[in-house]
This record gives C-alpha cells, sequence and structure tokens, in this order.
C-alpha cells in the first residue's frame, strides 16, 4: 500500500476520513453527519466507524468517521490500531481506491498516527496471487493513503510501521502459500530475496552439511520427501561489537503428513501451515533488518517436509540428535519437537546466545488448551518469560504461561534410548516442551512458544482477516524494543 503525506487535501476526493475520540464528535460536522451519527449509536468508540455522504466545494464526498476510543484509555495505542483496522476491513475491496486520511486537528500525534496507519495497512492485507475469477466488485481496490496535516515526527514513525508491516505480510505470504510453493529450499530463496540489501547475514545449511554436524533428529524427519531439507540462520548486528545475542528458532515444517505416524485426511490441507514458527521468525529478522534495530539478533529456522515414502522413519526407530542424546521416535507427527532440537542445539553452539526463544506450531493439545486466544510459553526462566508475556499483550499477540517441571519430565523418559519423543496422552504440550528443555544447555534462559492455534485465523481478528495471521512478529519485534534496545 502506498501511503504519503500532504499539505493540503487534494481535489479529487472519493473518501475523507477523520477520527474521533470517544464522546469527542466534532461540532463543526454537517448536521446530516452529527445527527447520522447519533442516530447509528456511533459514539468514538475504538474500532467504530461511521460513513455519511456530505457535500464540499460542489463535490459529494463519502466521509467516514473512525473511532479511536477514550483519549486517556490506556492502551492508546492498540485503540488506535483498532481504528485503522477498521477503516481497512471496510474499504479495502468497497471500490475506492484512495483514502485520504484529515490529521489536521486530529487527537493522535505521530506515535498514534503510525498505529492507525500499521493497522490499516495490516488489515487491508489480502493474498491473492492464486486467484483468477474474482468478480469486480470483490476484487482489493483501496491502493493508496493520503494523510493530510500530519504531525511532527510522522515520517519516522510511518517508516517504523512500515518496516513491522514488511515483516508481517511477508512471514502471512510464507504461511499462506501451498507445499508446492513454499517448501525448505524455495523458503530459503524467498528468505534470500527479502534480505538483500537488508545488510542481514545469511547461513545455510543444506542435507550434507547437517549430516555432518550429526543432526540426525532434523534429517529424519526429511528422510520421506523427496524435498531436501534446509537450516537457515540469519544475523543481524544492530547492537554493540561484540554483545552476545538474542536467538530466535523457528520451527519450520513446510507440510506435514504426520510421516507413517499419517494424520487423518480431514484438515490435512492446513498443513501448509506448520511452519508458522519459522514464518514468524524470518519476518521478524525482516522488520528489525528494516527499522535498523538496534540488538544483536539472530534467526535459526530448521525447515524440513515430513512425508511417508519407503524411506521414512518408522515409529519405534531411535535417532541421535546432534547433541549426542538418542531418541526413541514413538510417533513420527510429533515432528517438529525433531527439528527443533538439533536447531536449538546448533544455535547455542555456533552463537553463544545471552538467551534462545523458539516459536512453533508444536502441539494439537495447545489447540485444545488454548484455542486461538493465546499462545502457549514455557520457559526456565521466570523474567524472560515475564518479558515475553507482557511484550505480547502490548500488541496483541498474546501468550498463556504454562508449568515445567520434573514430574512432566518422567513422562518421555525412554526404556531404550535417553528420551523419547512423545509422553502420555496427557499434558501433550507441556511433555513437548519437557523434551526441547532437555536440549538447552548451561541453564541459559529460555523460552518455547507454542503457537499452534495463532498462525491461522477462521475469522477476522484484531488486524487480520481469515487465514494467515503473522502471529509472533510483533511479539518478537517487541520484546527485542523493550528488552535489547532500552
Amino acid at each position: 500500500m502506498n501511503i504519503t503525506f500532504a499539505d493540503t487535501l487534494p481535489d479529487d476526493i472519493s473518501l475523507l476520513t477523520q477520527v474521533v475520540d470517544h464522546g469527542a464528535i466534532p461540532g463543526d460536522l454537517e448536521r446530516t453527519v452529527s445527527e447520522g451519527a447519533a442516530a447509528a449509536r456511533f459514539r468514538g468508540g475504538a474500532g467504530q466507524v461511521f460513513e455519511s455522504f456530505v457535500e464540499r466545494d460542489g463535490k459529494v464526498v463519502r466521509l467516514a468517521l473512525a473511532g479511536a476510543g477514550k483519549a486517556d484509555a490506556a492502551d492508546r495505542l492498540g485503540n488506535l490500531e483498532k481504528a485503522g483496522s477498521a477503516l481497512g476491513a471496510k474499504y479495502f475491496a468497497s471500490g475506492v481506491d484512495t483514502l485520504v486520511l484529515d490529521a489536521g486537528g486530529s487527537p493522535i500525534d505521530a506515535a498514534g498516527l503510525g498505529a492507525l496507519l500499521l493497522g490499516l495497512r495490516l488489515r487491508s492485507w489480502r493474498y491473492d496471487e492464486h486467484r483468477t475469477t474474482m468478480k469486480k466488485d470483490q476484487k482489493r481496490s483501496l491502493v493508496k493513503v493520503v494523510v493530510v496535516g500530519a504531525p511532527e515526527g510522522s515520517d519516522a514513525a510511518l517508516a517504523d510501521a512500515a518496516a513491522v508491516a514488511d515483516g508481517v505480510e511477508f512471514t502471512r505470504m510464507l504461511v499462506t502459500e501451498p507445499a508446492n510453493k513454499v517448501y525448505p529450499v524455495s523458503f530459503v530463496e524467498k528468505a534470500q530475496a527479502a534480505f538483500e540489501g537488508t545488510g542481514v547475514e545469511l547461513t545455510i545449511l543444506d542435507d550434507n552439511d547437517m549430516e555432518k554436524l550429526g543432526m540426525g533428529a532434523l534429517l529424519g524427519v526429511g528422510r520421506g520427501s523427496e524435498r531436501e531439507s534446509r537450516l537457515l540462520a540469519m544475523r543481524w548486528n544492530g547492537g554493540d561489537a561484540g554483545e552476545r545475542p538474542t536467538v530466535f528458532v523457528g520451527k519450520g515444517v513446510t507440510f506435514d503428513t504426520g510421516g507413517i505416524s499419517m494424520k487423518p485426511a480431514a484438515g490435512m490441507e492446513d498443513m501448509k501451515w506448520d511452519m508458522g514458527g519459522s514464518g514468524a521468525v524470518t519476518g521478524a529478522m525482516l522488520a528489525m533488518a528494516k527499522r535498523k534495530a538496534k540488538a544483536n539478533v539472530i534467526g535459526v529456522v530448521g525447515l524440513v517436509e515430513n512425508m511417508p515414502d519407503g524411506r521414512a522413519q518408522l515409529p519405534g526407530d531411535v535417532v541421535t540428535s546432534m547433541s549426542g542424546q538418542t531418541i526413541e521416535v514413538i510417533n513420527t507427527d510429533a515432528e517438529g519437537r525433531l527439528v527443533l532440537c538439533d536447531a536449538l542445539h546448533w544455535a547455542q553452539k555456533e552463537y553463544d546466545p545471552v538467551a534462545i526463544v523458539d516459536f512453533a506450531t508444536l502441539t494439537g493439545a495447545m489447540i485444545i488448551a488454548l484455542g486461538s486466544e493465546h499462545g502457549g510459553v514455557f520457559s526456565n526462566d521466570d523474567e524472560l518469560a515475564g518479558k515475553l508475556l507482557a511484550a505480547g499483550k502490548s500488541v496483541g499477540d498474546k501468550l498463556w504461561r504454562f508449568p515445567l517441571t520434573p514430574e512432566y519430565d518422567k513422562l518421555i523418559d525412554s526404556p531404550i534410548a535417553d528420551i523419547k519423543n512423545v509422553g502420555p496422552r496427557g499434558a501433550g504440550s507441556i511433555t513437548a516442551a519437557q523434551f526441547l528443555q532437555r536440549f538447552i544447555t548451561d541453564d541459559r534462559p529460555w523460552a518455547h512458544c507454542d503457537i499452534a492455534g495463532m498462525v491461522w485465523a477462521d475469522k477476522p481478528g484484531r488486524t487480520w482477516g481469515k487465514g494467515a495471521t503473522g502471529y509472533g512478529v510483533r511479539l518478537i519485534d517487541r520484546y527485542v524494543r523493550d528488552t535489547l534496545e532500552n
């Protein structure tokens, strides 16, 4: 979306919008607007939109009022984001191609305007690359926003919002594309194109590289696929030279059939988004690079395709991870933790991070527990967990903390190997996290975010429509801002 600033209202306005605080509808509006808004019970609540038509300079103009909520609300920026999101939802396929926002005399500052424009852009996103027969009135029309009378500092606020939006939209694209378009090698190629010119350093390991390193757990998952696996590391050095980095690790199962432990056919098409964790980490790295984050941050994603051919690993197989720990593979559909354990070990050995956080669509049990309202977070460090919870709350990528204790850890002891990849039916998300914890070294602060219910939505949300949400990008970005850049 093209967003520009202007000093005066353009001559050819088709849609004029104003931001209105709760209970503060401007007194200079035309009577049809003010009385119409009252009749429609529009009070300027966060996310409310009221539309009318007015005559300006002899022309009939569509006028929309966007509610920003109470001026003194604790979540002022979140409310302005909702206002922008509501405008995006209403007008992105309305037939209007340009939205003019009159910010002169508006109740919002530069940061508020940035939040509004971010919400508008994110809610206007829809992936139509594979649609060829859409009717004209269904196609996206809104492509331009003109802001008139923007407050001082708006250029920087817009640039910051654009960087975040670029990261979220890149993640949504990766998650939305089917498995014949996004697979381990093509994921890497798309990342290479996206990071070109950003200053991010990329490291790519292929099957041979990982075999030499002893990544038997990760490679075991991809054995049944004709497509090679990959490990991709993205390094952004924006902090002090020599300062130890923070590492984010993502699960990237680009399609998950379940392997030999085959999933039911119904709904299996959704497993194209089983790489949502790697999508979130990659999109966050792109956002932070584009806004030139003042932090040393590394993203690592393990990329595999889990298929059931004659070479696929079998239930009962024992594989050796890069750490040297042996794993009895009880269920080949519990594959994400096998990918992550090698990626986590490699990242710790390669970069010695000050903290490490992983993101993964790891367990169906997490969806049973939390639905699509929160992701689950597990951590060996209370401070790290608290900062992640706060970051998620502030941007709408909400998390809920779960326990890690030795009692659960015993449930994944194997009678023939060091560990087995699943425990009993109960506490499935917890035992998955306990599995990963066994690969964290030196008491390093670590958190695991199980986001199985969050990367894909069946109904519109705060800044997304149905489909890929981009969950995790803003959570990571906000954590880095609050923890590493301040």
